[in-house]
């Protein structure tokens, strides 16, 4: 197994070139920020900037807590990679990290400094200092359940690649971590409930919303709608539009992830006008 290193100060794009530089070396394993990735899809681990401190946030991205270490370390060994691309912010963080997973020796050293010129580094410094966003180099479905409540937005970059110059489509993940010093926000269940009653009413063939409720778990949210629905429509397919702009709208407006949009038909409505 090979170790290479990514080596850049916070907020430099190590995350935002990561992809394309483990491409380049035919590298499909990746650990950054706590993730252990493989390609487009999160393997294990927990990603530092869901933690609420710059400090845990850092803990995290080292490793240091042993139940975490462990479970990547096993995902490891389950994959058995060819090779590892390690994101640090020094050398010496690198090497901490490959020592804390029982990883083999880092073989060589990129620098930040290798791959993007000093204009493309400084845009990325800019946009971390003054907007506080930061990258994922996995797509925002993978994470979508995991950073539930987090603004996500999905980057999406198109590259030509081999020979024939075939066109590749890359998926990162655009968004703010808690630490950030923007501060924190709340989003209310009758917020979430307000947006559900609204996009439940604007379904054709609904004559009310009867009741709706929403229950927070740790990966999203549930939300329950009861209605009354008039004679003559096919309430199947009024159920059913009703889960999907409800739980599009919901994704959309404020990033929460909806697990489950449960919709009973409680009443039907003869309309004699």
């Amino acid at each position: 197994m090979k170790i290479y290193g990514l080596v850049g100060t916070s907020g430099t794009g190590k995350s935002y070139r990561a992809s394309t530089l483990a491409n380049e070396l035919d590298i499909l394993y990746i650990i950054d920020d706590g993730l252990f990735i493989k390609g487009s899809k999160v393997i294990a681990g927990k990603s530092a900037k869901r933690e609420a401190t710059m400090i845990a946030a850092v803990r995290r991205a080292l490793f240091m807590d042993k139940e975490h270490a462990n479970i990547v370390k096993n995902a490891i060994d389950k994959e058995n990679p060819d090779a590892i691309l390690i994101l640090g912010t020094s050398v010496n963080m690198i090497n901490r990290i490959a020592d804390t997973l029982g990883l083999p020796s880092v073989v060589e050293i990129i620098r930040i400094e290798d791959i993007a010129s000093e204009e493309e580094i400084q845009v990325a410094r800019t946009i971390r200092k003054d907007q506080g966003k930061h990258v994922i180099p996995v797509p925002t479905l993978e994470i979508r359940k995991d950073f539930s409540g987090y603004l996500l937005n999905p980057l999406r970059i198109f590259r030509f690649t081999g020979k024939g110059r075939k066109i590749e489509t890359l998926e990162k993940t655009v968004m703010r971590p808690t630490y950030s010093y923007m501060g924190k926000f709340f989003i209310s269940d009758y917020a979430v409930e307000s947006l559900a009653l609204y996009n439940a009413n604007k379904v054709e063939g609904v004559h009310r919303v009867a009741k709706v409720n929403s229950v927070s778990h740790s990966g999203g949210v549930v939300i329950d709608i009861e209605i009354i629905v008039f004679y003559g429509y096919k309430i199947h397919e009024i159920m059913e539009e009703i889960q999907i702009n409800v739980s599009n709208d919901i994704v959309d407006l404020t990033g929460i992830n909806v697990l489950q949009v449960n919709v009973a038909t409680k009443g039907i409505v003869v309309d004699k006008t």
